[in-house]
């Protein structure tokens, strides 16, 4: 996999983050991750605000994976504004979330949503979805021109 492509990780429970970098090294996904706690913060990376001021917005995640119980903003607003925005409006953004809410899955899909993966409760199935995640979004699947994702 390409070492450049990394993933911006939304997640504000310890347990489902260290979930999720184990699982990623445990399948030799070795891309960075960064890791946003909060819906602000996620923004405040992808848009170059608060303490992420400066940093280079050529250099943009190949993946979201996304929460949608966030403190602060809450994933869906996320997704919402990410879409909003040309600079972060064609990025894959991927929900990875305990919530199988009707709701959610919809509003999710509405608002531009690439995936919407329910948190397997089973360990070894939750490894199995990310590695999935990762393995398709950062080495199968393909970015559109000019989404500043092919770099």
């Amino acid at each position: 996999m390409d070492r450049k492509k990394f993933i911006l990780l939304v997640e504000d429970n310890p347990d489902d983050e260290a979930l999720t970098m184990r699982a990623l090294k445990q399948n030799h996904i070795e891309n960075n991750v960064v890791v946003a706690r909060d819906g602000a913060e996620a923004l405040d990376y992808l848009f170059g605000r608060g303490k992420y001021a400066g940093r280079d917005l050529n250099e943009m995640p190949a993946l979201i994976l996304l929460d949608l119980k966030l403190p602060k903003i809450n994933g869906l607003e996320v997704l919402k504004q990410l879409r909003a925005n040309t600079l972060t409006a064609l990025l894959p953004v991927a929900i990875l979330t305990s919530s199988s809410e009707e709701h959610d899955l919809l509003t999710g899909y509405k608002l531009g949503l690439n995936s919407y993966i329910i948190k397997p409760v089973d360990f070894d199935q939750f490894i199995d979805a990310v590695c999935n995640l990762g393995k398709y979004w950062l080495s199968i699947n393909v970015t559109p021109p000019g989404s500043g994702l092919l770099k």
